[in-house]
């Protein structure tokens, strides 16, 4: 969706855009999960024998899972049943993503039961996501549950016999039906209580612009898509889109007379698609729902906007997918399609009438809505879920495309290799922990072989 502002800073993403995956590429994702999951597991494992922080334990358990869930769709084998040990086990063994998946999902179902176990105390107030509520927390682990088996649509042999007798299971779930959040008290009253997001990419405390506020732009991509192809652009698969403007467009990015503007990923102003302005997200990715009137108050909201684990768009569109792939034990795809269509307007801020608007628009236009085959349902399944999900959970956009090569989108001019598989293990851990993990090479990222994602091998 987005590309450098190369008006600006002439020649951004360079790394991102051939792609230089090395040792130091996105290490903040490893870095960054594992410190987090490494907290969740300390709760996970606290000495509790009255049983008094059961729930809490179980929403520990839900949240790591989502944790080790992107983990281990970026890398693959990693460290799991050795892991978290602190200076316990500072060289912890590496497992193989199919037995992290297993042991992962079998967190949730326990995670599950403890939550209908009704021992001891509530968590109540202090819960930051549901405050509480156990029944949307269960939903939530349904639906994270269905993305794990989802994520394994196309393995075959024991991983493919374990995801249809699990989903067999999960028919008839009750899964998450609003966004999943979590807010501990973000505001503008200084810069460490802001969102994050808002601090580094909008504006501080202060009222000062974020350090990389004008780094990120539409990107070309993004600009046709969202326009309607007013082009008629022939490259990619862009005629989808032709005539069909996405009235989510004002509240995802700025308009500039009256459109999207967007620059070409690799190229720099004089040459072909770098315009003398280019859109940035604006009040729907910046804040949700609501138009800010002053400066002060846009500080306010986004300062406040509470970050997001995962939304009811994506929870519709795997419901959608699960539907349409397995139609003997779930149903409803085309109205779980629909929703998720819908959720997004919402989550952006725009008018219910425009979503209902747009869905009537792409009802009978293949790969955008749910027309033709089931390759072009799945397309559009993956498409709509790549509009909802920017600025939110683009991981899972990356992920879906690894798996299903939907989006189309066009390749930054200058790439020079293909999309990756994956990511390359940091030199964080080349360095803590040398002797255990696998030494793998830039080719091995290109190429589908034994270190790519037991998912995406096929």
């Amino acid at each position: 969706m987005t590309a450098g502002n190369s008006i600006v800073y002439g020649g951004p993403f360079t790394d991102y855009y051939v792609p230089n995956i090395n040792n130091t590429f996105f290490n903040g994702i490893w870095d960054g999960l594992y410190r987090a999951t490494a907290n969740l597991d300390k709760i996970v494992t606290y000495n509790d024998p009255t049983n008094k922080y059961v729930k809490q334990k179980a929403i520990a358990k839900i949240v790591k899972a989502n944790y080790i869930q992107i983990l281990t769709d970026f890398y693959g084998d990693m460290p799991h049943s050795e892991a978290f040990k602190g200076q316990n086990n500072l060289a912890p063994k590496y497992d193989k993503g199919e037995d992290i998946y297993k042991a992962s999902y079998a967190e949730l179902e326990n995670a599950k039961a403890l939550i209908d176990s009704g021992a001891r105390d509530e968590v109540g107030a202090v819960d930051i996501v549901f405050g509480g509520d156990r029944a949307k927390w269960k939903a939530f682990a349904n639906t994270l549950q269905l993305r794990y088996l989802l994520r394994m649509s196309n393995v075959t042999g024991d991983m493919a016999t374990f995801r249809d007798q699990k989903l067999a299971l999960l028919s008839g779930a009750t899964f998450i039906d609003e966004d999943v959040l979590e807010n501990p008290g973000y505001s503008s009253n200084n810069d460490a209580q802001q969102n994050p997001y808002t601090n580094y990419y909008l504006y501080t405390g202060s009222g000062s612009r974020g350090s990389a506020y004008a780094i990120n732009v539409a990107s070309e991509n993004a600009a046709i898509i969202l326009n309607g192809n007013p082009d008629g652009d022939t490259r990619g698969a862009y005629q989808k889109f032709n005539n069909i403007v996405d009235l989510r467009r004002p509240r995802m990015f700025t308009l500039i007379g009256g459109k999207v503007s967007g620059i070409r990923q690799g190229n720099t102003p004089g040459q072909p698609g770098v315009p003398s302005a280019a859109s940035r997200f604006t009040f729907g990715i910046n804040i949700g729902k609501g138009t800010p009137t002053s400066t002060e108050e846009y500080i306010d909201l986004a300062s406040a906007k509470s970050g997001c684990i995962m939304t009811r768009a994506e929870s519709k569109f795997l419901q959608a997918e699960a539907a349409l792939r397995y139609p003997s034990l779930f149903s409803s795809a085309l109205s779980n399609f629909n929703e998720g269509i819908a959720a997004s307007f919402d989550t952006y801020g725009s008018a219910p009438n425009l979503a209902d608007q747009y869905i009537a628009t792409i009802a009978a236009v293949p790969g955008l809505g749910f027309a033709g085959s089931t390759t072009n349902k799945i397309d559009a399944i993956m498409t709509q879920k790549w509009i909802a999900l920017a600025g939110r959970n683009p991981e899972q956009s990356f992920f879906d495309y690894s798996r299903t090569g939907f989006p189309v989108t066009l390749s930054a001019t200058t790439a020079s290799k293909p999309k990756p598989n994956r990511l390359m293990y940091p030199l964080s851990e080349i360095i803590a922990n040398s002797g255990n993990v696998p030494k793998i090479g830039t080719e091995d990222v290109f190429s589908k072989n034994q270190y790519t994602p037991f998912w995406n091998r096929n």
